[in-house]
């Protein structure tokens, strides 16, 4: 893509994401996979998806006032899951921004779930590093405007994060730690081992997934069916 070019794309998505940057290298780095080079998005996926969260938890509460911990926690699950993220990301047009390296590219790592997910989390990232919490809790509620936030949702069927949290939240326990243990593939077909570690249980449980979050997903999983066995 031309230089010139790829600056006009920025910009059209700073008019969509209704902010623009003062520091747009950290939109560009935000729009750039591992595979392309050092100079990645994934510590800003990272600072995004603490401040996505978090985001998203205020305008339940906003939007949903009287609903209990669980269902909040249910509903804010159901938002933020990887689908949610994809639609969101493809409705941005993330997909012809972001660079991949090559074997990244022709494998159709511009269509895949995880990597537009964890690009829009890395975009709310760098307006939060670029502007602050407002901002980018800002971006966070023009997102999902077009979402009916209502009790309803929290009425989803509960992943196995979600799951393990409310079963320790009813015993007074402390959340679990997720860890990223081991990586293994190329980068365009990385498996992630990851532990879950629960440790007023003096128990840690490890799961494999093809993204950080089905690592999660399979470590919170193994827990729960420790748990169920004892």
């Amino acid at each position: 893509m031309h230089p010139t070019a790829r600056s006009d794309d920025l910009l059209a998505l700073q008019q969509r994401l209704g902010h623009r940057l003062r520091d747009a290298r950290l939109l560009e780095q935000a729009l750039t996979h591992r595979s392309f080079g050092l100079d990645h998005n994934e510590r800003l996926e990272f600072l995004g998806d603490s401040v996505l969260n978090l985001a998203v938890a205020h305008l339940l509460y906003e939007r949903l006032p009287g609903l209990p911990e669980g269902d909040l926690s249910r509903a804010r699950a159901n938002l933020v899951r990887q689908d949610s993220l994809h639609r969101l990301a493809l409705e941005l047009g993330l997909p012809s921004l972001i660079r991949l390296g090559e074997g990244e590219a022709r494998s159709g790592g511009h269509k895949r779930a995880s990597i537009l997910a964890d690009a829009l989390e890395a975009v709310i990232g760098a307006v939060f590093l670029d502007a602050g919490f407002d901002p980018a809790r800002d971006l966070v509620w023009r997102l999902f405007k077009d979402i009916d936030i209502a009790p309803g949702m929290a009425a989803s069927g509960k992943d196995a994060k979600t799951e393990l949290q409310e079963w320790l939240q009813g015993r007074r326990m402390a959340l679990p730690i997720y860890r990223v243990v081991a990586t293994s593939g190329a980068a365009h077909q990385q498996i992630f081992d990851v532990e879950c570690e629960v440790v007023e249980l003096g128990r840690i449980e490890r799961g494999i997934g093809a993204s950080r979050r089905a690592g999660e997903q399979a470590a919170a999983a193994a827990m729960l069916a420790h748990i169920k066995s004892i």
